[in-house]
């Protein structure tokens, strides 16, 4: 089990400062706690729902009953005559005053704030009830009445690609992905994007490379789940002075404030976006969600107004997407991969959202982190009339890695070789050109699969087992590209007595991202990182961000931070030369503060002047609570992809390495599956705060549990049926690993903060293979459709047996070598 530590019942305080005899080292490579930690546990961070309301109006969501229709009237009568009503605004009315600017998404302006024309999807907003108190809102939803007229549904990846019947008449690219213009006015599709990969010569004439000595083909499904995060979406809205103002749940505040700036015609300077810390997000407060609704309505109410949404409704806002991968994996007679084929699909629901940017994204890496001559992918986003599916930790990813990985572990199994020792075998290695043209750096593959395979102690003899309970190991690599290009930004104020105020947009959502910062300034800066303080986003005083999702920050806004750290310790050099007569060059900074590397005068062999922090600020503005600013950009670049075959010389900034192995056992009679030992390795680059950096990986291994095992949304013709959680099935304490062991793998980036990378995606991409892996290890079967719950194991197993599962009939003894209740 993972090391448990006893809080202890006494209250400390929220800030630790220095000990005496100087400060400790806090900075990168440190373990220490998370800034926020006491206020987490004990319930003392402020969220965006704590925030006070005073005369607020509440909203609440009249939400569409029909998958795909035309609305013909909105009658909002009964609702307006209800006591405490304030206003019922439809689609028609935020169209009439806004116009097209309705519309919004990151990669299509697609999706409308309310649905003014038509529907599509079942819980689509069509009315927006504004009322004194929320329970006044939420009943007067239930007396709004639409009369529809019913279109042709598009409920799956089959029907849409049939083109019998659209979700949308043309394509509408936004002005965010700039790559994606040439697809505006496509009509009669329901593929939104599409990527190809091509990649030496995948469908070669006869006798162009050896014959396939081995083949797998398989078609395997990945679901659309929920992320389920902890705190549930909430946005405030009011105009102030001419501006609009806004807190919100979001994890891109600055993309929320350009898009509010457009659909209000606002100057970006009259819109300002705050957040708090969110409870979790996992990629569900990204884009568009509840803010253009909520701006719209206090912009034109001119009130003050929050809209919280339910568990139900949050079921609804975003979902991960489902995705179908029919792909094929060929080797020589040698065993050595030949050509990997995949035709991905990516069901995105009636809204594309960042839909078009998952599907390259995990296109370019469908054939694995492995050195294959040969590859061929085509990988495409698709419209249904489903709740709009977007990012989810992985960006796509593990849902490609389910189906590669599964394919490298039937064919190590053809060819007969060990699959940990034929994946080593095959692994990309440091300068090799991965299949979409980009070289690898610091991606150690094959140091986080030995790490893996030796923490589950791969080498020793297993026993598979004979009766109940069956016994099996699986292991799988996992392979992503980090978001490219981006733009970080960051200030930093030194104040006079030596603590710090750091200004970066991105936003602290349980990751540890305020932490982490504050380690960057305190290892410039020779501080304590405790007196550093990261202060919370806000587009009127934190710089421009592009997002906080992807695994960037680490990496991007954390080169940001480098750089306005470097920056303010050249001005204190430059200071503190100035006030002891000395060159720049012959100074340095330290924890007691500048001091001359040089002796002042020849043959002088005494101490070297030095000047504390404080003195230095104090002696340059002769006023105490004074502060010195700086300010650094970090902006990456990349080469967009050819759109024939999905070549980019620098497809991405740089790449997460991950691997998990897991050792599992198989209840043949319930279709169980316990998992006896998870071991998880990512390469970080480098560990800023290596105990985050293990409850990253930890807490990322937790939600491929879940996926692998529970998560499933499930729809029936365009409704969703389980989305409560007392019908959405979560794992619980009790269905963790019995051991979990997160693995820190350093392969320092040349360009990285310190060397370091994200860690936030590494730990889930390959936890759904490697437990399929191991079933298929214990039962001998390939399940191909996720998740692995009990009944489709059952119903796999007895399909391989051939025979009937379960205990023995009534009243007939148990064969003996199915006595055991519980794996050994």
């Amino acid at each position: 089990m993972l090391e448990q530590r006893t809080v202890p019942p006494t209250i400390e305080p929220s800030v630790t400062l220095p000990v005496e005899g100087g400060p400790q080292h806090t900075g990168v490579g440190a373990r220490r706690d998370r800034v926020d930690m006491p206020g987490r546990v004990r319930g003392m961070v402020t969220h965006v729902a704590d925030e006070p309301q005073g005369s607020t109006a509440h909203l609440a969501v009249h939400r569409a009953t029909v998958p795909h229709a035309r609305i013909l009237e909105v009658d909002t009568s009964e609702a307006l005559a209800l006591e405490g009503v304030q206003a019922v605004l439809t689609g028609a009315d935020l169209y009439a005053a806004l116009g097209e600017r309705i519309l919004t998404g990151p990669a299509f302006q697609d999706q409308p704030a309310l649905a003014y024309d038509r529907v599509r999807y079942v819980g689509e907003p069509v009315a927006v009830v504004v009322a004194s108190d929320l329970a006044t809102a939420r009943a007067a939803t239930e007396a709004v009445f639409v009369d529809y007229e019913e279109l042709d549904p598009v409920y799956d990846l089959d029907t849409a690609l049939a083109g019998e019947a659209f979700v949308h008449d043309e394509l509408r690219p936004s002005a965010v992905f700039g790559d994606l213009r040439h697809l505006s006015g496509v009509r009669g599709t329901n593929v939104n994007y599409e990527y190809h990969l091509v990649h030496g010569d995948p469908h070669p004439a006869d006798g162009a490379w050896p014959q396939a000595a081995y083949t797998v083909e398989r078609r395997l499904w990945c679901p659309p789940t929920h992320h389920v995060p902890m705190e549930l979406p909430c946005t405030m809205a009011w105009v102030e002075a001419g501006r609009l103002e806004m807190v919100t749940t979001t994890q891109t505040p600055s993309y929320v404030r350009q898009t509010l700036s457009d659909m209000l015609a606002l100057p970006l300077s009259h819109v300002r976006v705050r957040t708090r810390p969110l409870g979790g997000s996992f990629g569900s407060k990204m884009y568009d969600r509840l803010e253009p609704l909520t701006a719209a309505v206090a912009w034109l109410l001119g009130r003050k107004v929050r809209l919280l949404a339910t568990r139900e409704e949050a079921f609804l806002l975003t979902t991960r997407h489902g995705a179908r991968v029919t792909s094929s994996l060929r080797a020589d007679a040698n065993g050595d991969l030949l050509a990997a084929h995949a035709e991905v699909l990516y069901d995105t629901g009636a809204y594309a959202d960042v839909g078009p940017r998952i599907t390259a994204k995990s296109g370019m890496v469908a054939s694995g982190p492995y050195r294959i001559p040969h590859v061929a992918i085509h990988s495409r986003c698709v419209y249904t009339n489903k709740p709009s599916a977007g990012p989810f930790r992985g960006f796509g990813v593990p849902q490609v890695t389910w189906s590669h990985e599964s394919l490298v572990d039937e064919i190590a199994r053809q060819v007969g070789e060990d699959p940990y020792a034929y994946r080593r075998r095959h692994l990309l290695r440091e300068g090799d050109i991965a299949a979409m043209g980009t070289a690898m750096h610091s991606a150690d593959f094959v140091a986080c699969l030995d790490a893996v395979a030796d923490a589950v102690d791969w080498e020793r003899p297993m026993e598979s087992g004979s009766g109940r309970w069956r016994y099996g190991r699986g292991i799988a690599v996992g392979m992503k590209a980090v978001l490219t290009p981006t733009v970080a930004n960051a200030v930093l104020q030194l104040n006079q007595d030596g603590s710090a105020s750091l200004m970066i947009s991105t936003v602290e959502m349980g990751q540890g991202s305020d932490t982490i910062m504050a380690q960057l300034v305190a290892e410039v800066l020779a501080i304590d990182s405790h007196l550093v303080r990261v202060v919370p986003a806000d587009t009127d005083v934190t710089p421009y961000d592009t997002i906080t999702a992807g695994s960037r920050s680490t990496y991007h806004t954390g080169n940001a931070v480098r750089l306005v750290a470097e920056q303010m310790r050249e001005r204190l050099l430059e200071l503190a030369a100035e006030q002891l007569s000395a060159p720049a060059a012959e100074l340095e900074l330290t924890s007691g503060g500048v001091r001359r590397t040089v002796a002042a005068g020849d043959g002088d062999t005494g101490p070297l002047s030095a000047l504390s922090v404080p003195d230095i600020v104090l002696g340059h503005f002769r006023a105490r609570g004074t502060t010195l600013t700086c300010a650094s950009n970090f902006t990456t670049e990349w080469i967009p992809y050819d759109k024939t075959t999905g070549q980019s010389a620098k497809a991405t900034e740089h790449w997460f390495a991950g691997a998990v192995a897991v050792r599992a056992a198989v209840d043949t009679w319930t279709g169980r599956i316990r998992l006896e030992h998870l071991a998880v390795a990512g390469d970080v680059g480098r560990a800023i705060n290596p105990a985050l950096v293990e409850q990253q990986l930890t807490g990322a291994a937790v939600t491929g549990v879940g996926h692998a095992l529970f998560d499933e949304l499930v729809f029936d013709q365009g409704q969703l049926v389980n989305g409560t959680l007392l019908d959405y099935q979560l794992p619980s304490v009790t269905d963790m690993p019995d051991r979990l062991t997160p693995i820190v793998v350093e392969s320092a980036h040349r360009t990285g903060p310190f060397g370091a990378k994200g860690v936030g995606e590494t730990g889930i991409l390959g936890v759904a293979p490697a437990i399929a892996n191991a079933v298929r290890d214990a039962i001998g079967v390939r399940i191909t459709e996720l998740p692995l719950t009990p009944e489709r194991v059952l119903d796999a197993y007895a399909a391989h047996t051939e025979s009937p599962v379960g205990p023995a009939p009534s009243g007939q003894p148990a064969p003996e070598s199915a006595a055991s209740e519980e794996p050994s």
